[in-house]
């Protein structure tokens, strides 16, 4: 955790919830009208414990079909709230109750208290996601195939980890990323490796400061292209000067991608952290606005 809670104002006390999902039944973690989502189904299970309406701020809008075993969020509480009889004060009692409630494919691991300044999505230095993909002739396999990806063609990993060095680094991401009116595609990818397990499946491990609509599956994508020699590194270093979305870039699929971790600064880093995020983002030829972890 990120140091001893204080009060935001209001005698509230700000808590930071680590969750964990499967994604396959969910249109993701943001709210949308009519359909589930983890964001709706976790709101509405600390509002009814506590009593009073929860907002959450995430680490990392996950869209349909991703899964979570890092996700981390944070939200104002009414400390009134926490003293009731079931809480007692304590916001770790939290996790029991939520369990009774939440369907079994989203559970809050853990709720504490933190520093004011602690904001799951600006403080964070990095985020980490895990993505599984298997080139094998069958596709996943069954009990796996929820959180496996298919590719239906032979991958050559050491190809694949060639490919994803030379995208290492700030850079702008455009072709990757489908886009949001204002918001930038620059981004610091700071790990990008491949290895296969004892049972053959790829293991994808990536990690940046943020990342941008669709960009890790685009990721994924294209060094896949290049995995099973459809595509060259070169065409994948040339993707880096582009400044729109690239239909040559195939998306890959949502199940084989779960977030894993976010890293966050010590608590009195935190308020620096947020205004270096809040900040602009620059590289060599063009600067943008910063925005969102997702």
């Amino acid at each position: 955790m990120n140091g001893p809670a204080t009060t935001p104002g209001g005698g509230s006390v700000r808590l930071r919830f680590d969750i964990g999902y499967d994604g396959t039944d969910f249109a993701g973690w943001a709210r949308q009208i009519g359909q589930r989502t983890v964001c709706e189904v976790v709101e509405t299970a600390l509002s009814t414990v506590l009593r009073v309406p929860v907002r959450l701020t995430v680490a990392g809008r996950t869209d349909a079909g991703v899964h979570a075993t890092g996700q981390v969020a944070h939200a104002d509480i009414p400390t009134s709230a926490l003293d009731t009889r079931s809480i007692d004060g304590d916001p770790g009692r939290l996790v029991g109750r939520l369990a009774k409630m939440l369907p079994d494919d989203v559970r809050v691991k853990q709720a504490a208290p933190v520093s004011e300044h602690f904001d799951a999505r600006f403080s964070a230095l990095r985020r980490h996601y895990r993505y599984r993909l298997s080139d094998a002739v069958f596709g996943a396999e069954p009990v796996l195939a929820r959180t496996t990806a298919a590719w239906r063609r032979p991958l050559d990993v050491e190809a694949m980890n060639a490919a994803s060095s030379v995208l290492l680094g700030l850079n702008d991401f455009a072709a990757f990323c489908r886009r949001r009116e204002g918001a930038t595609t620059i981004r610091d990818l700071q790990r990008f490796s491949w290895s296969r397990d004892a049972d053959g499946v790829l293991i994808g491990e990536v990690s940046a400061d943020a990342f941008c609509w669709s960009m890790v599956r685009s990721l994924v994508g294209a060094v896949a292209s290049v995995g099973d020699g459809r595509r060259d590194v070169g065409w994948c270093r040339a993707l880096l000067g582009e400044r729109e979305r690239s239909a040559k870039v195939p998306v890959a699929e949502a199940r084989g991608l779960c977030l894993v971790g976010v890293d966050y600064p010590a608590a009195d880093e935190l308020a620096a952290r947020n205004a270096i995020t809040r900040d602009v983002r620059v590289t060599t030829t063009e600067g943008a606005q910063g925005c969102c972890g997702d």
